[in-house]
């Protein structure tokens, strides 16, 4: 019973997740053809997800905060928005509280995307733009939105007898509320692409990347908003590559037996008399 358990316990502790989560935000990997969400495998302090050539992806983050974040989103080194060598200080995505959004491509302007999809390292955006020392990561850079102190309460210049040591930081402060989303529906009602608008793949090199791929319909607006810190909140980090190599390199487990198999699984009996 013990070796059971001992098993059991191995399977549920292999079975992978399908969130990077933080304080303020998650991160899901999100299949378009599919619309499921990919499973994330922890490994050395680190979490991946495995990725089909040819398949077109969203980067989903949810903001679990009650104001509103900005998420600059990275993808194989790059600034999803600019196309600049992402930086935390870069330009980002803006979303309300508790709102999820899908990011699905590389902004070309206010109205547009072209597409996320997995392909060969070569052909990836980064690399064609000259920078393929990067490919293979996503990174969500998380900032709180500044809020302006709240006034300290001045003492009443005549206290009451016995008052002068209660505590004067006691009345609920004002709480201001979010505008509408400004960054909504990033990528969310993007019509799902089909596979055939995507590069053909070449020759399987070792690691996988992201492509440029078709124009797609994606409307943003502009909003203003002030960081709370110079440096982010958070960064969350997943890397991706093809399942292969995943399991080749030990991050993704084959699923553990229940039991070991037995040579000689019959018991111990004697020759029956014919019939």
């Amino acid at each position: 019973m013990k070796r059971v358990w001992f098993a059991v316990a191995a399977a549920l502790a292999l079975t992978p997740v399908t969130a990077v989560a933080g304080t303020l935000a998650d991160v899901h990997v999100i299949s378009r053809s599919s619309g499921e969400r990919l499973p994330v495998h922890a490994h050395g302090g680190k979490l991946y997800v495995a990725g089909q050539p040819g398949e077109r992806y969203a980067v989903q983050v949810v903001n679990r905060s009650a104001g509103r974040i900005l998420s600059v989103v990275s993808v194989d080194g790059v600034n999803v928005v600019s196309g600049e060598s992402a930086s935390p200080d870069q330009v980002g995505y803006v979303s309300s509280p508790w709102q999820s959004y899908e990011i699905a491509g590389w902004r070309k302007s206010a109205d547009e995307v072209a597409a996320f999809y997995f392909t060969a390292l070569p052909d990836s955006y980064a690399a064609r733009t000259g920078r393929p020392n990067d490919v293979g990561v996503i990174g969500v850079a998380i900032f709180r939105e500044w809020r302006p102190p709240h006034p300290r309460p001045q003492p009443s210049p005549y206290p009451r007898e016995g008052a002068g040591d209660e505590a004067s930081a006691g009345g609920k402060a004002e709480r201001s509320q979010a505008p509408a989303a400004a960054a909504k529906d990033l990528a969310g009602s993007v019509r799902e692409a089909e596979n055939s608008g995507a590069p053909a793949q070449r020759r399987r090199p070792d690691k996988l990347g992201t492509g440029h791929g078709e124009r797609e319909h994606s409307v943003v607006a502009f909003t203003d908003f002030r960081r709370a810190t110079v440096r982010p909140s958070e960064v969350l980090t997943i890397y991706y590559d093809r399942y292969e190599n995943l399991l080749a390199r030990g991050i993704i487990m084959q699923e553990p037996r229940l039991a070991q198999p037995r040579p000689f699984p019959g018991t111990v009996r004697f020759a029956p008399d014919p019939g």
